[in-house]
């Protein structure tokens, strides 16, 4: 019995559910309600993003069944001590950052396919939009010497809080810089350059080609390399596109092997039959059945 649910109302999955369906879940919410895709569901996607970081980890989903969202607190990982959702979204669908250059974020994107395409293989066609540098200030965001060191953050973009939490027991939070909004730096506003108003970037869409393979599965990624989002002083992001499996009318698919269901009368079951099926690829296959036959 769990103290509290909404964590898994969250992530609209039951309380039984295995890690599998937790992971399934979030990638699901994730991109739905990623701040690129909804830039009003910031809060919606931080509040997936902790429920995620909890019930992925059996020892925090333990303490959590057992003691709530308070338990978690009293662990000490409560939401203003909680991993970056960006960074837990990084690391779910890029595998994290291995060390090197500072790169730009990656793009992600879910593509609905039908059965008939992870079958036979098909290239789609998605428009994806991305951040790209500014081509009139050149990514400087304004006039050239109007960009200045935030003296709050002193170029960091971060600030950091010290809580006191019990007697000789202190917690450091960091959260992002309330003057320069983490970007490190402040422009005037008179000076910011009119298309992209102070950002440095702007958002571009491009139509891609995705290629799918016969026998891919859902949920599987296709990684473009350097096709993410370009910011000023960052290697290029990658695109990832999540294939999302659509449900069939006529088939279930379990690993490689696909199920069809046939309802047959009583005599047909005593008698036998002979039933046509139509396959992913169009060709027809011809079931036959002799009296007294059992199959299992």
């Amino acid at each position: 019995m769990v103290k509290e649910r909404k964590y898994y109302d969250l992530l609209g999955v039951p309380v039984t559910a295995t890690e599998a369906e937790i992971k399934k879940a979030y990638r699901q919410k994730a991109l739905k309600y990623h701040p690129d895709k909804n830039p009003d569901s910031a809060d919606k996607f931080k509040e997936i993003s902790q429920a995620f970081m909890v019930l992925s980890d059996p020892e925090k989903r333990e303490l959590y069944d057992a003691r709530g969202e308070q338990g978690i607190k009293e662990g000490g990982v409560d939401s203003g001590g909680m991993a970056d959702p960006m960074d837990i979204f990084q690391m779910f669908f890029g595998g994290g950052r291995s060390r090197g250059p500072r790169r730009g974020k990656d793009c992600v994107h879910q593509l609905s396919v039908t059965l008939e395409e992870l079958y036979n293989g098909s290239v789609r066609k998605l428009g994806v939009t991305r951040k790209v540098i500014c081509d009139q200030c050149q990514g400087r965001g304004g006039k050239a010497g109007a960009v200045v060191t935030c003296r709050t953050c002193r170029g960091t973009g971060i600030q950091t809080h010290v809580r006191q939490l019990n007697v000789g027991f202190v917690q450091q939070i960091q959260t992002t810089c309330s003057a320069c909004k983490g970007e490190k730096e402040i422009i005037d506003p008179k000076d910011c350059c009119k298309k992209c108003e102070g950002r440095k970037v702007v958002r571009e869409t491009k139509v891609i080609e995705v290629p799918i393979d016969k026998g891919m599965t859902d949920g599987q990624t296709i990684k473009f390399h350097d096709e993410g989002d370009r910011e000023p002083g960052l290697e290029p992001g990658d695109l990832i596109i999540t294939l999302d499996e659509q449900p069939h009318s006529r088939f279930i698919r379990r690993r490689n092997d696909l199920i069809h269901t046939i309802e047959l009368s009583l005599s047909e079951a005593l008698c036998g039959f002979q039933r046509t099926i139509r396959s992913l690829d169009d060709r027809t296959l011809v079931i036959t059945s002799r009296p007294g036959e059992v199959y299992t």
